[in-house]
């Protein structure tokens, strides 16, 4: 009788518990939060625009979500509600999420209009002037170039395998039937020069790139002597005694090994420059290493060891020279390892931010550091100076990283011998061929055939 009366007694609670719940009204879901926020201003092009609620949700195909008045599509992810719309510069904008636009699991309807407004960021206006004193009109040519393309196209590019030549550019056009609009070169064998195995005096690939409609770019990876007078050379800092604090100092042995080497590198520069022949030239790169990115991080080439203030004085000194010896022929790149700004040589003596990125595949850190750099550096080119292990360009340039140009680092053992049976390979170290496939498909993106002819008529 006991257990009969309690089954009797489970039986009453729970027929008043289901006559309540059947007497209660459904609850809608309740709006928590919109991204951006009601009011926002200087919101990225690249913000995601969704509306989050306290339940999931889905979409209600027959209620039209609007932005400006436009119908948009969106697609519902737990409990937030993404917006499919590009955003534009400069523009305000209102999103209205009207009632019954998205529905519970239960089906009951959203009760309330959302409303919410936000204004993007001022447009990009990059800086008509470049920082050379009088530059040269191929090098305006380049830059006002650069400068018309910025976010609507993307320019190709490789590097040199090693050194002094085209070896990448061709592997690509072997597999592609394409050149990439940029060669890059690399000043990294002057003290070597000139000698039986590299001559940066025979300009023939260059002027016959830049002949054929090229743009051409340098870097310099410096490599100084392991001690004062030693003829053993290294850029990295562990390996020599040879300070940049010391280097732009009168008198000591870093100095005299300074000016020398400037001295020859800015006489191989003054042969392209006598041809009228302009280099986007990019040195000192990659200062910082990783010293804003680890508590014990340290810079991995000898001009950034010292840090920032000696590097800027650095660059400085180099620039003053160039000048001196009447090099209007550059277009200068500082390359940025991201959060460091005290780094930066200043607007005076930059005309193109860098930025090299290795071995990420989320598109999205990528876009987020274009966002962040250009944010940092707004009336700048930005551009993709260095680059392998990373999505596909279209991929980049849908998420709205839109470098100035793209260039994968060299693959020594694919492309070092044009005439091995290593170079009909199509793997890559850096960026394979349908990877470059890929970035010959999309419209943006810029080969050699594509380029108008920057030289001065």
């Amino acid at each position: 009788m006991l257990k009969i009366g309690w089954i009797l007694c489970l039986l009453f609670f729970l027929s008043v518990g289901c006559s309540h719940d059947a007497g209660e009204k459904p609850i809608p879901p309740v709006l928590e939060s919109t991204n951006p926020v009601d009011g926002a201003e200087e919101v990225p092009i690249n913000a995601e625009v969704s509306v989050t609620f306290d339940e999931v949700v889905h979409i209600n195909e027959k209620v039209a979500i609007t932005v400006n008045g436009i119908p948009v599509s969106a697609n519902a992810s737990f409990r937030k509600v993404i917006l499919n719309t590009e955003l534009e510069y400069g523009t305000h904008y209102t999103v209205i999420v009207p009632p019954g636009a998205v529905i519970n699991t239960l089906d009951v309807p959203s009760k309330n209009e959302i409303r919410f407004s936000f204004t993007t960021q001022a447009p990009v206006i990059i800086k008509e002037k470049l920082a050379v004193s009088n530059p040269s009109p191929e090098a305006q040519n380049v830059y006002n170039f650069l400068k018309e393309i910025y976010g609507t196209s993307i320019i190709s590019a490789t590097m040199a395998n090693v050194n002094w030549n085209i070896n990448e550019a061709e592997w690509v056009r072997l597999h592609t039937g394409k050149y990439p609009a940029m060669a890059n070169f690399d000043y990294i064998h002057l003290p070597y020069s000139p000698s039986n195995w590299i001559d940066y005096s025979n300009t023939q690939i260059v002027e016959e790139w830049w002949q054929n409609k090229g743009l051409v770019g340098a870097c310099w990876h410096w490599l100084v002597p392991v001690s004062q007078g030693a003829t053993e050379y290294t850029y990295r800092p562990s390996e020599t005694s040879f300070r940049a604090a010391n280097a732009t100092v009168e008198g000591t042995w870093e100095n005299e090994v300074l000016n020398a080497d400037l001295n020859k590198v800015a006489g191989y520069l003054k042969l392209l420059s006598d041809k009228n022949i302009p280099v986007i030239w990019r040195p000192l790169h990659e200062a910082a290493g990783n010293i804003y990115e680890y508590n014990d991080g340290t810079a991995w080439f000898w001009w950034g060891y010292d840090g920032a203030e000696a590097f800027k004085k650095l660059w400085i000194y180099m620039f003053n020279y160039f000048e001196a010896q009447g090099l209007n022929n550059l277009i200068w790149v500082w390359t940025t390892q991201t959060n460091d700004e005290d780094f930066y040589p200043g607007d005076d003596y930059v005309d193109i931010i860098g930025r090299d990125i290795y071995d990420v595949s989320d598109v999205s850190v990528i876009s987020a550091q274009f966002e962040t750099i250009q944010t940092d550096y707004p009336d700048k080119i930005i551009t993709l100076s260095e680059m392998g292990g990373v999505p596909h360009i279209s991929d980049q340039w849908a998420s709205l990283a839109k470098w100035s140009w793209f260039m994968p680092w060299y693959d020594y053992e694919r492309t070092n011998n044009p005439n091995s049976a290593n170079f009909n390979g199509t793997d890559h170290e850096f960026a394979d061929i349908a990877w470059w496939q890929n970035a010959f498909n999309d419209d943006a993106v810029i080969s050699r055939d594509e380029m108008p002819d920057l030289k001065q008529h």
